[in-house]
């Protein structure tokens, strides 16, 4: 994945990772969050962090 992702990239590649994983995909996206936060990778935290909330915002308010 590219250091900055772009904003419709990001929305791009969250609905490509909801598409595959479905209820899973948050998790998902949180897990590699924090594996980045654990090398001392914030921007690419930051960016994995951008598509969990990305699929949270396709699931709706009811699921979380």
């Amino acid at each position: 994945m590219q250091a900055s992702m772009q904003e419709a990239e990001i929305h791009s590649y969250a609905r490509q990772l909801y598409d595959a994983h479905g209820a899973r995909a948050a998790a998902e996206a949180a897990q590699k969050a924090r594996v980045f936060e654990e090398k001392g990778d914030q921007e690419q935290s930051r960016t994995w962090r951008h598509i969990e909330a990305a699929i949270k915002l396709m699931r709706g308010p009811t699921q979380g």
